[in-house]
């Protein structure tokens, strides 16, 4: 069953990954349209997407980590699946970006878009809810075997709870539909791996931390 469920993951990644060059034209199409407006620097749309880009960055660094941990077919593959998808959204938002000519770092605070902007720092790396911090990264990085396997399961299930967040955040508040509509395929995909890793912990004879 488990094998057959991450088989799932891995064609709805894929599946994912097709759908998401005909956002990208969908998109183009959109901002060429002269009674289309293009977001603002402050709107949700490219605050998300300027966010969304970096939380995705970490969730690829963790995810190829790991697969250089363990030997373990199932997290490997997970990983693996994990790493291309939110790559390939990564280059989308950043592209977005670049089409709506709006600068991919932002003098605010992350999370302003969500009317986030004045929680407390989080410091050590950590820049927004779900990110590892810098310490929890290097201890990945010190270890083998099981125990990578667990805290990666750990920290990418914090990660996804709070990519969830923000992306129902999008869902809410962002006017370019191709936008939202990535947004929920982000929810819905990440839901569905939070069950995955919930049973591959449990496996393990340990729990998710929160």
């Amino acid at each position: 069953m488990r094998r057959r469920r991450i088989g799932w993951i891995a064609g709805a990644s894929a599946a994912v990954l097709v759908a998401s060059g005909a956002i990208t034209y969908a998109v183009a199409e959109d901002s060429g349209d002269p009674g289309t407006k293009t977001p603002g620097a402050q709107s949700a749309d490219s605050g998300f997407a300027r966010d969304m880009a970096v939380h995705h960055q970490q969730a690829v660094e963790m995810s190829y980590i790991v697969r250089d941990r363990t030997d373990n077919e199932d997290v490997r593959r997970l990983a693996y699946d994990i790493a291309q998808t939110q790559a390939n959204q990564r280059g989308m938002l950043l592209g977005w970006l670049d089409l709506w000519e709006l600068p991919k770092v932002s003098a605010e605070p992350p999370m302003t878009w969500m009317g986030m902007g004045d929680m407390p720092e989080r410091g050590d790396g950590s820049l927004m809810p779900g990110m590892a911090t810098d310490t929890e990264l290097k201890k990945l990085q010190s270890l083998n075997g099981k125990r990578a396997e667990i805290l990666y399961l750990q920290l990418m299930t914090d990660h996804h709870k709070g990519g969830i967040h923000m992306a129902e955040g999008c869902v809410a508040k962002c006017t370019v539909g191709v936008e939202k509509q990535l947004a929920q395929g982000m929810v819905d995909a990440q839901q569905s791996e939070l069950q995955v890793m919930a049973q591959m912990l449990k496996e393990r004879g340990a729990e998710p931390r929160s």
